[in-house]
């Protein structure tokens, strides 16, 4: 009630002088004088001043803490008035938007606090450029790698640190022998992301030796493994049959059946000389598997040409929609061969004469499956293993080269079993 009586008594100041100079002159009877219309205008003028004056500095108090949230101060409050309740509610909801403004700055910085120190602790190189290829977030790992202070790298082009390579080309893919990235191989990934609205560009570079180079061991190990398995299997017998031989020489007047222990000694002999050199090439066709020859590939037409290849069961082909893709044909047909014949002879194995192709195309993909009703996976762990079979007479390439294939065309190859029934389903993925 205070502050209303108050903003009235303000407003009311300016016209009391100009009406009581009005009830002056009525009850003089006459016009007033220059001299009191010289005091009422004064009187008239110095009210609006008085009254104008608190306004003005309630103005400038707004002004002050809109340009201090401007400048990113939120520390300056406005203090409310008992005279004017209106102005007192636009200072508290300026209070209010100084607070939230205040919130939202902290967690701006902390959020900034955390990425910086998570990017610093990681053993990767992070770096991030902006349009104009200017490096605007390195972390020590990069520094450390580049030869120079994270502080000095800030603000640097990626064309003086010759790192040009890093923006441009496919990704993810792995870098060696470059001047300014020594040691590696380094695994690229990139990605896109906006701060403050302008586009920037993300590069993670990750030392990929150590993986490799265990990877390499495993593999030299199963490698070992396998070819000292296969050779042990052959040169047993040999030895064995060949000593036997050389140990009956002495007596081979005296016993009449030596000539034929001999005859078959060396039959074992040479099919086991066989069965190593048939081993040894199937080594070599693995491992020395051509870069595809890219050309266009109807999907339809692939799969319909080598079902009509299996003649031992009935290859039904479900259709699917019509589509391409970039990929060496000789290569696809080989890889389609092994699996259908995969899925044949296992359902021959259970008396069953027949298996289904389907082929779909996902979002960004192809994707073919060879179903079968046999026996189904018992022995997961080995299925891609060069040359661990459980066929009689089989090599144990024809699945680690569909693989090879695959993963030669950016693709994939898995073996599942089936989930509603007996038998196995084969699966490759390549990319549209």
């Amino acid at each position: 009630m205070k502050q209303r009586v108050v903003a009235s008594l303000r407003a009311s100041s300016i016209a009391l002088p100009p009406l009581l100079l009005g009830v002056l002159c009525h009850y003089r009877g006459g016009a007033p004088s220059w001299v009191e219309l010289s005091v009422t205008a004064a009187l008239s003028a110095l009210a609006a001043i008085w009254l104008l004056s608190g306004s003005s500095r309630r103005l400038r108090t707004v002004s002050s803490v809109l340009a201090a949230y401007r400048e990113g101060d939120f520390s300056i409050r406005a203090r409310a008035t008992a005279s004017d309740p209106a102005l007192n509610d636009v200072f508290s909801e300026l209070n209010h938007l100084g607070d939230t403004l205040r919130g939202h700055r902290l967690g701006e910085m902390e959020a900034w606090a955390l990425l910086r120190k998570v990017v610093a602790e990681v053993d990767v190189i992070v770096l991030a450029c902006d349009e104009q290829r200017r490096i605007r977030l390195a972390n020590e790992a990069a520094a450390k790698l580049l030869g120079r202070p994270v502080a000095s790298l800030i603000d640097s082009n990626a064309s003086e640190l010759d790192l040009d390579e890093l923006l441009a080309g496919p990704v993810p893919r792995t870098l060696e022998g470059m001047e300014t990235l020594p040691g590696g191989p380094w695994e690229l990934r990139r990605g896109a992301f906006r701060l403050s609205g302008e586009a920037h560009t993300l590069l993670v570079l990750s030392d990929v030796s150590h993986a490799l180079r265990q990877r390499e061991r495993d593999a030299w190990r199963r490698l070992v493994r396998v070819i000292g398995h296969e050779i042990n299997n052959s040169l047993a017998p040999i030895q064995s049959i060949s000593r036997s031989i050389a140990e009956g020489l002495p007596a081979r007047d005296e016993d009449p059946e030596w000539e034929q222990d001999t005859r078959s000694g060396l039959e074992v002999i040479g099919r086991r000389s066989e069965s190593l050199a048939r081993f040894m090439q199937a080594y070599a066709q693995l491992a020395r598997l051509p870069e595809p020859r890219v050309g266009e590939v109807s999907v339809a037409e692939w799969v319909r040409r080598v079902a009509k290849l299996e003649q031992r069961v009935t290859v039904e082909v479900l259709e699917g929609p019509p589509c391409k893709i970039r990929a060496d044909g000789d290569q696809l047909d080989q890889l389609l061969i092994n699996l259908v014949k995969n899925a044949a002879e296992a359902s021959q194995e259970r008396g069953s004469s027949s298996v289904r192709m389907r082929w779909s195309r996902p979002k960004g993909a192809v994707v073919i499956q060879i179903e079968d009703d046999g026996a189904g996976i018992s022995n997961r762990g080995n299925l891609f293993v060069p040359f661990f079979t459980t066929k009689p007479g089989g090599s144990g390439i024809g699945l680690a080269l569909a693989r090879q294939i695959a993963e030669a065309h950016g693709g994939s190859l898995t073996l599942e079993n089936r989930a509603a029934a007996n038998g196995a389903v084969a699966t490759v993925r390549l990319p549209a």
